[in-house]
């Protein structure tokens, strides 16, 4: 049966609320600990806040609860909460040290996870890319040429033009005439959403990206495998560089193009 997705929780007045996400792990009480945890990491969860009664909290996590009862057990048992009788349940006072580990951890994996996406990116993209070139319709190309359009509109009115870049990967992965390779470019496209917005936001990132797109559609246009190959691995690395904040490689072919 599927899941619905749960309500938000209802903070004081002022306070931004907090979201919980229904649970789909085989140890149910874990994952309530591992979301209780981070919202305490990320500091959306203080010393002192009261958590909403158990019978809230399995409504939310979409969950028994005898399952919110095993998880508020193991989280008092850990120190990050205090269950007072007849008054609830309450977030204790954390060290500065009890916090940063969580966090670090937090941080440490996302940006392993945002790297192995990436990399998978510069395996996939640029031979989807060069399959593109050699299947794409006329159809395909006219409707490449439009989401490009749409793009250089939204910048020049001061937009990222997110969606459209989201738009035209998932175009070239249509063009490719492969159903796996189509689900797998919307997976990357899905996954990598907040990377993407961030780097979009970069002055001056979404006129590079538009330039770097253009470039792609052209080697499509021209049926040219190889340099469409090549235009989208080096937008994949400029996007790579900027996200992680390293010197960009990869791009001799762009170079050489200017000589």
């Amino acid at each position: 049966m599927a899941m619905s997705k749960p309500p938000r929780a209802d903070r004081d007045a002022g306070r931004q609320p907090i979201e919980l996400g229904p649970i789909k792990s085989t140890r149910i009480y874990e994952e309530i600990v591992r979301q209780v945890k981070q919202l305490i990491a990320e500091g959306r969860l203080k010393s002192g806040d009261q958590l909403p009664p158990e019978r809230d909290l399995a409504e939310k996590f979409v969950v028994s609860r005898t399952s919110v009862r095993e998880a508020l057990r193991a989280l008092e048992s850990l120190g990050f909460v205090e269950i007072r009788p007849g008054e609830g349940t309450f977030v204790r006072e954390m060290s500065v040290d009890s916090l940063v580990g969580p966090l670090a951890l937090v941080m440490t994996a996302q940006r392993e996870a945002i790297g192995e996406l990436f990399e998978a990116r510069r395996v996939l993209e640029p031979a989807i890319a060069s399959l593109a070139a050699s299947r794409a319709t006329p159809e395909e190309v006219q409707e490449m040429k439009r989401i490009l359009d749409d793009q250089a509109r939204e910048i020049g009115d001061g937009k990222t033009g997110l969606a459209q870049d989201a738009a035209f990967h998932e175009a070239i992965g249509t063009a490719a005439h492969n159903r796996a390779i189509t689900r797998i470019v919307h997976a990357l496209m899905d996954l990598l959403t907040q990377s993407r917005e961030e780097s979009l936001n970069t002055p001056g990132r979404p006129t590079r990206s538009h330039q770097d797109h253009l470039r792609i559609l052209q080697a499509i246009e021209r049926r040219d495998g190889a340099a469409a190959h090549q235009a989208m691995l080096d937008h994949v690395i400029a996007v790579e560089a900027l996200v992680f904040g390293t010197a960009p490689h990869g791009t001799r072919s762009r170079r050489r193009e200017r000589a």
